[in-house]
C-alpha cells in the first residue's frame, strides 16, 4: 500500500533522527562489547588505556543520543497532532496514536527508552566518582538501551506505514470520555476520593521525604504516579479545556490551550523519574540521594501548582467550578 505518511514530512524527520541515532548508538554497543570482555581497570598496557577512552568515547555518544532522544519524544507527539488534520476522524494526537496497536505501545517504548539514558547517564557520573565500579554493569545498561531502541525503530515504521489515512478513526471524546454507566477510575474510586489521594499522597511524598523514609517515599511516588494520571485525565484536564466532559491527555498538547500539556507531564515524569532513581541512588550506589529526592518533590509540586492554577484561574473567571454533564442531562459537581 503506498502510504502517504512515510513521505511526510515530520515523519521523515523522526525516522531520521531514530535512524541517526541508533547508526551512533551501534558503534558504542560494539565498543561497550569490548569493555564487557576486557575491561581491567588494574592494568596499565596499552589496550586498558584504548578502553578507557573509548568509555569516555561511549559517555559522549550516550549525551548526543539523550539531546537528540529529549527533543524526538515531543516532537513524536507533536508530528501525530498535526497528522490529525490528515487523518479523517481524529481531532488530536489521540485519534492517530490510537489508530493501531503499535501507536500506545511505541509511546511507551520511547518513554521507557528516555527514562534509561537517563538512567544511565546518572549512573555513569557515580560510576567515574568511584572509579568505574559500575562499568560493565552500565554497559549491559547500554546493551540493553540499543535492543530497545531497535524496537522502538521497528514500531514506529510499522505504526505510520500502516495507517490508511482513507479509513475514518475514533476521536478522543470517544478514547477517553466517560461512557455511561463506566467507571474508568482505577479501584472504583470517584473523582473527589481520586483528588483526596492526590494530595495526600503528594503529602505522603513530602513527609517521607523530610523524614527520610527512603522505601516509604518511592512507595509513595509509584502510588502517586498512577493517581496523578488519572487526576490529571479526569479531574484537572477538564479544567484546562473548560470543558467538563474533555478528558483528552493529547489536545491540551495543541497551540490553543498554550501547549500546556507539554509541561505538564514533562513535570510528571521528571518528577516520577527522580523520585524512583533516588531509591536505586541510595540503595545500591550506597550514595545520599537526598538532592535527587528535592528536586523530585519540588518538580511534583510544581506539577500540582501548575494543575491547580487551572482550577483556581476558572473559578476566578467564573465564580463557580465545573459540572460534570451526564448523558441523561443531569449535572453533578465536579
Amino acid at each position: 500500500m503506498d502510504n502517504t505518511l512515510l513521505h511526510n514530512q515530520n515523519v521523515i524527520i523522526l525516522f531520521f533522527g531514530s535512524i541517526s541515532s541508533l547508526i551512533v548508538l551501534i558503534i558504542a554497543t560494539l565498543l561497550a562489547i569490548e569493555i564487557i570482555f576486557n575491561w581491567d581497570f588494574n592494568k596499565t598496557d596499552k589496550r586498558q588505556h584504548r578502553l578507557e577512552k573509548n568509555s569516555w568515547l561511549i559517555s559522549t555518544i550516550i549525551g548526543f543520543i539523550a539531546s537528540i532522544k529529549v527533543i524526538l519524544l515531543p516532537y513524536f507527539v507533536f508530528t501525530i497532532d498535526t497528522l490529525s488534520n490528515i487523518v479523517p476522524g481524529a481531532m488530536c494526537g489521540a485519534g492517530v496514536i490510537s489508530y493501531n496497536d503499535y501507536g500506545m505501545k511505541l509511546l511507551f517504548i520511547k518513554i521507557v527508552e528516555l527514562a534509561l539514558i537517563a538512567f544511565w547517564l546518572l549512573l555513569n557520573r557515580y560510576d567515574i566518582k568511584s572509579l568505574y565500579r559500575w562499568i560493565k554493569p552500565k554497559m549491559f545498561l547500554l546493551i540493553l538501551i540499543f535492543a530497545i531502541s531497535t524496537i522502538q525503530l521497528w514500531f514506529e515504521y510499522h505504526f505510520f506505514e500502516a495507517i490508511d489515512i482513507h479509513k475514518v478513526v475514533n476521536c478522543c471524546s470517544t478514547l477517553y470520555g466517560l461512557l455511561e454507566g463506566m467507571n474508568p477510575l482505577p479501584w472504583g474510586l470517584d473523582r473527589n476520593l481520586l483528588l483526596i489521594l492526590f494530595f495526600l499522597l503528594y503529602a505522603l511524598i513530602l513527609s517521607t521525604y523530610l523524614a527520610k523514609q527512603e522505601y516509604l517515599f518511592t512507595v509513595a511516588v509509584i502510588l502517586f504516579s498512577i493517581i496523578a494520571y488519572y487526576s490529571v485525565l479526569y479531574f484537572f484536564a477538564p479544567y484546562i479545556y473548560e470543558q467538563p466532559n474533555h478528558n483528552c491527555p493529547f489536545c491540551m498538547m495543541q497551540k490553543e490551550y498554550h501547549y500546556v500539556g507539554y509541561a505538564v507531564w514533562s513535570l510528571y515524569f521528571i518528577g516520577i523519574f527522580l523520585g524512583i532513581w533516588s531509591i536505586f541512588a541510595q540503595k545500591v550506589l550506597k550514595i545520599d540521594s537526598q538532592i535527587s529526592k528535592r528536586y523530585s518533590v519540588t518538580i511534583l509540586g510544581i506539577f500540582i501548582l501548575l494543575l491547580v492554577g487551572y482550577v483556581l484561574l476558572y473559578y476566578y473567571n467564573n465564580h463557580t467550578f465545573l459540572q460534570e454533564i451526564k448523558s441523561t442531562g443531569m449535572i453533578m459537581d465536579m
